[in-house]
């Protein structure tokens, strides 16, 4: 998943930025409100983690710049503002949810999975498709009942596909949860991630739709330990 982080605080963004990329977020980071809304006009992020007092102005003018659409970004407003009026203000701007610091990134992260799984109606952070399970929450795969590892980048595409199952993604929209800013990254990267994930999951959980991307899917029978 890919997330934009506006925040001019260096510290917090250091730390923000180390927990959840070591979840397998990628992040990217604006400091003022232009370069955040330079960022969402070059990139689509499935988050955006918003503070609210910016050197150019108030986060939640960028909040009601963004276009009420299925596609919008999941907004959670990061702030120290803690009165109970500017959390409505931020709710009513449209805000998903609102975080007063000083706060932990654990919660930061509890609070994004929380968000986005009442955006995708999923009505739990597990999936099991066959003989193959994900759980989300915890962050584990395992198929006929063994553990199997992913690594981050891995792990990364999974939980996009597994977000919304059984939807077509486009290569587009994976390949953005895989690479940020000034991540390098070359025509077939994305191919070379599904056939690992292939390899590890069982060819037949990751469907390719021609023309127009990839999507999880459930075997017909029950598949094989590897």
């Amino acid at each position: 998943m890919r997330l934009l982080l506006v925040e001019d605080d260096t510290a917090l963004c250091a730390a923000v930025c180390g927990y959840l990329r070591a979840k397998a977020f990628v992040v990217d980071v604006a400091t003022t409100l232009g370069e955040a809304r330079a960022a969402l006009h070059g990139a689509r992020y499935a988050a955006l983690l918003l503070d609210l007092h910016l050197p150019d102005g108030d986060g939640l003018t960028l909040l009601r710049e963004l276009p009420a659409s299925k596609e919008r970004p999941i907004v959670i407003v990061l702030t120290a503002r803690d009165q109970v009026s500017d959390r409505i203000r931020g709710l009513d701007a449209g805000a998903d949810d609102y975080l007063v610091k000083p706060y932990d990134p654990a919660e930061l992260l509890a609070r994004l999975r929380a968000v986005e799984r009442r955006r995708t109606d999923a009505q739990a952070p597990l999936l099991q498709l066959g003989a193959l399970q994900i759980d989300l929450g915890a962050e584990q795969v395992r198929r006929a009942g063994l553990p199997v590892a992913l690594t981050a980048k891995e792990w990364a595409l999974l939980r996009v596909l597994a977000t919304r199952a059984h939807r077509v993604h486009t290569r587009e929209a994976l390949q953005d949860a895989l690479y940020g800013w000034g991540d390098e990254s070359d025509s077939n990267t994305l191919e070379v991630f599904i056939s690992r994930l292939r390899k590890k999951l069982g060819r037949e959980h990751i469907e390719t739709v021609r023309g127009l991307g990839y999507r999880l899917a459930a075997p017909s029978a029950p598949d094989a330990a590897p």
